[in-house]
């Protein structure tokens, strides 16, 4: 008899995050078009600034939260904004790269907590490994 394939729940999870991925980039493209069209800020470049929004979303919606979400989920947002206040004359682009660099000194100082998970794609596989 055919035995059904259990799945784990950890596949399941991270495949349901998967499906996440074409409806945030649609989401993120009708935005940036309905902000154009609506000429809600004119002069932003709206797919560079929610092309870095969702990439830092999507960080978070496909690995969960864990060391390489810690970093690359709040850099591309705090990126994010920050490239908002550069295109709308605020700081300057001299401003805006050495805080991105302080972001990133801090993003991995938080990334070192031991509370935080390692990416499954980083995990090594014991069960598989045997001593020679």
């Amino acid at each position: 008899m055919d035995q059904p394939v259990k799945q784990n729940v950890a596949e399941i999870a991270v495949s349901n995050r998967k499906t996440l991925v074409i409806p945030l980039l649609i989401i993120t493209i009708g935005t940036g078009w309905l902000l154009t069209t609506l000429n809600v800020v004119p002069g932003l470049n709206w797919i560079w600034i929610l092309g870095l929004a969702i990439i830092g979303l999507l960080s978070f919606a496909v690995s969960g939260l864990d060391k390489s979400s810690v970093l690359i989920g709040p850099f591309f947002l705090i990126a994010s904004s920050l490239s908002v206040l550069r295109q709308s004359d605020y700081i300057t682009l001299d401003v805006e790269v050495p805080i991105l660099v302080i972001v990133v000194g801090c993003l991995l100082l938080v990334a070192r907590s031991k509370s935080i998970p390692f990416p499954q794609w980083m995990a090594l596989d014991t069960e598989k490994r045997k001593p020679e």
